[in-house]
């Protein structure tokens, strides 16, 4: 039981909205530059290589190569690799007014335009930023974001089960200070 009491403070902590991803990043055209393009019209399908920049709004996602598909309902769904020994990147500004992001990296990220999920695998970090300064941090294998609900889990093995890993997942967070009543 006393084990189980650290976990489930940590699983309600990260799972506190304090803010929602940009809703107007959704609205957005899709941007992307790279070295390379590849365009299968049939299976609706782009594949870019080579310092790839995607930017849809306040997201921004680097990698070496990246694949994005599209359904016939016209959603997205975007698959990026990182460069050797290097992690693709992505970071979004969340609704909240204030400088606030989010930002994370992992060997392979994919994103899921209709459920507005992204999943980091291998070596996946996650964190909080307000007014440039880190407020949560997360490091596991596997991380499932879910952008609209501002929700993530982690997990210690790649493919989000305990079944093959035997990792460890880290967390920071920080204390949320608030400024006293009355001044004092």
């Amino acid at each position: 039981m006393k084990r189980l009491l650290p976990s489930l403070f940590l699983a309600t902590c990260l799972a506190i909205p304090l803010a929602h991803a940009e809703k107007a990043d959704s609205t957005k055209p899709t941007n992307v530059e790279a070295n390379k393009m590849e365009y299968d019209d049939v299976k609706q399908i782009n594949t870019f290589t080579g310092n790839v920049v995607l930017t849809r709004g306040t997201i921004r996602m680097t990698s070496a190569r990246m694949i994005v598909r599209q359904d016939p309902e016209g959603y997205q769904f975007v698959t990026m690799y990182a460069p050797p020994n290097g992690l693709a990147t992505f970071r979004q500004r969340r609704d909240g007014g204030n400088d606030q992001w989010i930002e994370g990296k992992a060997e392979r990220i994919e994103y899921d335009d209709k459920t507005e999920i992204m999943k980091l695998f291998v070596r996946a970090e996650m964190r909080r930023l307000e007014n440039g300064k880190s407020t949560d941090e997360v490091q596991g294998e596997y991380i499932s974001y879910d952008t609209r609900a501002e929700f993530f889990t982690v997990h210690n093995s790649p493919s989000g089960t305990s079944k093959d890993g035997g990792g460890r997942i880290r967390a920071v967070i920080q204390p949320r200070t608030t400024a006293p009543a009355g001044g004092n």
